[in-house]
């Protein structure tokens, strides 16, 4: 990721462009989920917890709009 300095452009305002474009790429996540090996086991352990969590809430919102 770069960003270019503009003429006359100060080195907050270049800092807060650098930081939004880094939120943009949605590098940060990805940078954090590889800090450390995951095994393939443990992640299909997560995946299967999100999924679970996942259904439980659509389920409660089913039921909300049922009452």
């Amino acid at each position: 990721m770069s960003v270019k300095l503009n003429p006359g452009e100060s080195q907050d305002s270049l800092l807060r462009r650098f930081r939004k474009e880094v939120m943009e790429s949605r590098i940060l996540p990805e940078v954090r989920r590889k800090r450390w090996f995951t095994p393939p086991s443990e992640l299909r352990r997560l995946q299967k917890q999100k999924a679970i969590r996942k259904a439980r809430q659509a389920q409660r919102r089913r039921m909300r709009r049922g009452l």
